[in-house]
């Protein structure tokens, strides 16, 4: 009997294993579930490209149906798991039906975190395409937009917004923009990046509670008692992992689904990829939790081909961009994790360079502004460990990649 693998999320991770097992060779059963009734699409256009541009764009599928079809992949779409069997080694639906799996994959992803206030409901969240289009409907009728949150996607929201003619406000908790993913001097530019496009930011604001407003609206009222009324208020606070699932089967957790550098669970023949893992890195030593869609994207192809019985370590350097007022921001490494950042000065583009040093002078991540260049040498520096003496990277008109150690 042909072996069967199923994979459970069919988002950017879930799509991207079930391939690369028809890559690798593999010739058995590939059942692909997932709770929307979409096929696998990027999400990075949710935030950006689905909200301003007229006509709304379509779609943007991983592949063609077709493919699917051709590399003989299941999708069953529309579709909840109910529980995992890991001894049994099966899974059992919502509607009752129960599948065995030789091996098993779960690229389950997250959710958009919820604002745990009273009224919390009044706020717009964006996860889904149907997220997307609800914001865009109302985005066209509204003049003032009150963002919560400061990061990623709360800014790409708020680009988006101010785009759209809205006027924009965004409220954040900590003290600067994109605490969790840049360097203060990374959050500085973005944070003068977005004033000078005419949003209010305001930092160090704990939100207590929302309160609706007749007619549509609602006012964000802060624990320092300050009210910000806005016509739509959308909350961009985190991502919460889709653990249950795991947790009741018994997987090890620790902010994620726990897996090794081959993204093996603490489970027989049970892997798991992308943003619901807490991954070991074989770079920094320690277990990481990341979302983006390359970590997605490459952690499934990864663990896809683990699954055939391909032993290589999952070890790509971080990597993440966001498009805001017209500015393309890259990041990688792990800058927020950075001991000393130099700024670099006279870069010829005009844009903003910075490199990110461990505690032992190593790079350990680079921040730019439209310039590729500067973090494709960035991630090599990175991935070999080098290290620069902090004078050698201050003059940005000498590329990074002349600094390279060959």
């Amino acid at each position: 009997m042909r072996p069967t693998h199923i994979i459970v999320g069919a988002g950017q991770a879930g799509a991207w294993a079930a391939v690369s097992m028809r890559q690798a060779g593999f010739t058995g059963r590939i059942l692909l579930i997932g709770e929307e009734r979409w096929r696998p699409y990027e999400r990075p256009p949710l935030s950006k490209a689905a909200l301003t541009e007229d006509p709304e764009p379509a779609l943007a599928y991983f592949h063609k149906e077709a493919r699917y079809a051709e590399q003989n992949i299941e999708l069953m779409l529309g579709v909840e798991v109910a529980a995992i069997e890991p001894m049994a080694h099966r899974i059992r639906l919502m509607d009752g039906r129960v599948l065995e799996y030789d091996k098993l994959g779960l690229t389950v992803g997250g959710k958009a975190r919820r604002l745990p206030v009273h009224g919390g409901d009044a706020a717009l969240y964006l996860r889904t395409i149907e997220d997307a289009r609800v914001i865009r409907a109302r985005l066209a009728e509204a003049k003032r937009v009150a963002c919560i949150g400061a990061g990623v996607i709360g800014l790409e929201i708020a680009s988006s917004a101010r785009q759209r003619g809205c006027g924009v406000t965004v409220l954040e908790a900590l003290p600067r923009a994109m605490g969790r993913a840049v360097s203060p001097e990374g959050a500085a530019f973005m944070e003068s990046l977005h004033r000078n496009a005419g949003v209010e930011l305001h930092f160090n604001l704990i939100v207590d509670q929302l309160e609706s407003i007749a007619g549509g609206g609602a006012v964000v009222v802060c624990r320092d008692k300050r009210r910000f009324e806005a016509d739509l208020v959308i909350a961009g606070v985190g991502m919460q992992r889709n653990l249950a699932l795991a947790e009741a089967a018994g997987l090890a957790l620790e902010g994620g689904i726990v897996v090794d550098e081959f993204g093996r669970t603490s489970a027989p023949d049970i892997f798991a990829a992308g943003d619901v893992t807490a991954f070991h890195h074989p770079l920094f030593g320690r277990r990481l939790r990341l979302e983006s869609w390359r970590h997605a994207q490459n952690h499934g192809t990864a663990i896809g081909r683990t699954m055939c019985g391909e032993m290589i370590p999952y070890d790509d350097v971080p990597w993440f961009w966001t498009d805001q007022h017209g500015v393309n921001l890259q990041v990688a490494g792990l800058p927020a994790d950075a001991a000393h950042t130099v700024v670099r000065r006279n870069v010829p583009s005009g844009g903003f360079v910075a490199v990110h040093l461990a505690g032992d002078g190593s790079v350990i991540g680079v921040t730019a502004a439209d310039n590729p260049r500067e973090i494709r040498a960035g991630q090599a520096m990175i991935k070999a460990r080098q290290k620069v003496e902090p004078a050698l990277l201050e003059d940005g008109s000498v590329p990074l990649q002349r600094l390279m150690v060959r």
